[in-house]
């Protein structure tokens, strides 16, 4: 690939997606957009480029993007976010919420799905607590592909293997053939919706939590600060962020501040200064703020 159309794709990708290529990432291009091409009678990344450009072909241009961005996913990923909300967030966001009885959750770059299904998990093993609650969980991503595959909630045996408990997949999975598919009532619980991440997702309401976890990566400073400031703004006084273990929002913006003692969780920065006021709603939480 000549230099014009490799940096023309860094370019296209950018906008489309927010995915900074640096050059030593040909390579990543070639292994994942030459399968797109020979599936879609192009002999050549340069008669892709070229179709590309010319603009008149939106599923291709969307088969590219959803092709380039990454969709690695497993359940109850890292384990610690995980346990940190079933342990600490949600209990006290239940105690908070104990009036209106309602608890909205977004999973941004949702990708095949295992994220919001373990949060669903998580709920469903406190329905005791919640009995009556209205649960809402989202699921959003810039590919239709995925978002297909997430709604069927079908996985094949590596990766149910990959970080879901034993007793989760007996309790939450029926065996059909090779592979595993997901409980239909946990299916129910959560709304899966394309949404892209540089686009305005207002739309889509306020949530109490938000996870945003390992997107945040591939996207630049400028970008990153956007989106984490659009995030507030869905965010109530005392909603709470979780981002990846590689994530932080320190030189990025102010608007946010790290939870103490809850590695990878956010809550916003104006919390901080009511939580000396008569009972905020996280306050046991915001209390541990730095």
């Amino acid at each position: 690939m000549n230099k014009s159309d490799f940096d023309f794709l860094c370019d296209f990708l950018r906008q489309r997606s927010g995915l900074i290529l640096s050059q030593d990432k040909m390579y990543l291009i070639e292994s994942r957009l030459l399968p797109v091409a020979k599936k879609n009678g192009l002999k050549s990344l340069e008669e892709l480029v070229a179709a590309i450009r010319r603009g008149q072909d939106k599923k291709l241009v969307q088969l590219v993007t959803e092709a380039m961005t990454t969709n690695e996913s497993f359940f109850f990923r890292d384990k610690t976010p995980f346990d940190t909300l079933r342990d600490q967030v949600l209990p006290a966001l239940i105690e908070a919420r104990g009036s209106s009885r309602q608890l909205r959750i977004w999973s941004a770059a949702a990708s095949t799905g295992q994220e919001p299904y373990s949060i669903a998990m998580i709920l469903k093993d406190l329905q005791a607590r919640m009995q009556g609650w209205r649960l809402d969980i989202i699921g959003t991503d810039l590919s239709h592909e995925v978002l297909e595959k997430a709604r069927a909630g079908m996985y094949s045996q590596f990766e149910v293997q990959r970080g879901l408990p034993i007793q989760m997949l007996v309790k939450y999975f029926k065996q059909i053939g090779e592979m595993w598919q997901i409980d239909a009532g946990l299916r129910a619980m959560v709304n899966f919706q394309p949404g892209n991440l540089l686009e305005r997702f207002d739309s889509l309401g306020k949530f109490d939590i938000i996870f945003c976890r390992n997107v945040l990566i591939y996207f630049d400073q400028e970008t990153k600060k956007d989106i984490l400031e659009r995030m507030v703004r869905q965010m109530p006084e005392d909603g709470m962020l979780f981002l990846g273990s590689a994530e932080t929002v320190l030189g990025v913006t102010d608007q946010l501040a790290a939870v103490k003692g809850l590695r990878g969780v956010y809550c916003k920065k104006s919390l901080l200064t009511t939580v000396s006021s008569p009972r905020p709603a996280a306050a046991p939480l915001a209390a541990k703020s730095a």
